[in-house]
């Protein structure tokens, strides 16, 4: 089986991001209806005293470790290469939330399942909403 990034990946621009979180607002609100950036799938990092925002999003990685160590096979790559959680079979063990080096997904409090970005589905709601381009949609090279 061929291990492949997604077409599309979110491109971070920590230059250009000036940490005012529209993004974890849209992304929140599109995933769960309401404003929570506790529940936003990617996080901004705030460094040196706020002189710096580092958005810090899931990268669908060519071998995903969140894939290999889920013990119920709840995350797969879709036929695009986006690393998905099936919520069905998540078990709630943790174990992926554990091992992603990037501390990209999350367990829902209410429900205790992993969730994720899924990059909407290929129109990612948060690019949309950042104001300054800090976040790009770009077609994997």
């Amino acid at each position: 089986m061929e291990k492949h990034r997604p077409g599309k990946f979110i491109r971070t621009h920590f230059d250009q991001c000036t940490g005012c979180s529209l993004c974890k607002a849209a992304c929140s609100l599109h995933m769960f209806g309401g404003y929570n950036p506790g529940k936003a799938m990617l996080r901004i990092r705030h460094l040196w005293e706020n002189l710096a925002h580092i958005p810090v999003v899931c990268e669908h990685c060519v071998n995903p470790m969140c894939l290999k160590v889920c013990p119920t096979k709840a995350i797969f790559k879709d036929e695009t290469g986006i690393v998905i959680v099936d919520q069905e079979k998540c078990v709630s063990c943790g174990l992926c939330s554990q091992y992603c080096p990037l501390e990209m997904i999350y367990a829902d409090p209410e429900t205790g399942k992993a969730y994720k970005c899924d990059l909407c589905r290929g129109n990612p709601e948060c690019v949309q909403a950042c104001p300054f381009n800090a976040l790009e949609l770009r077609d994997q090279d």
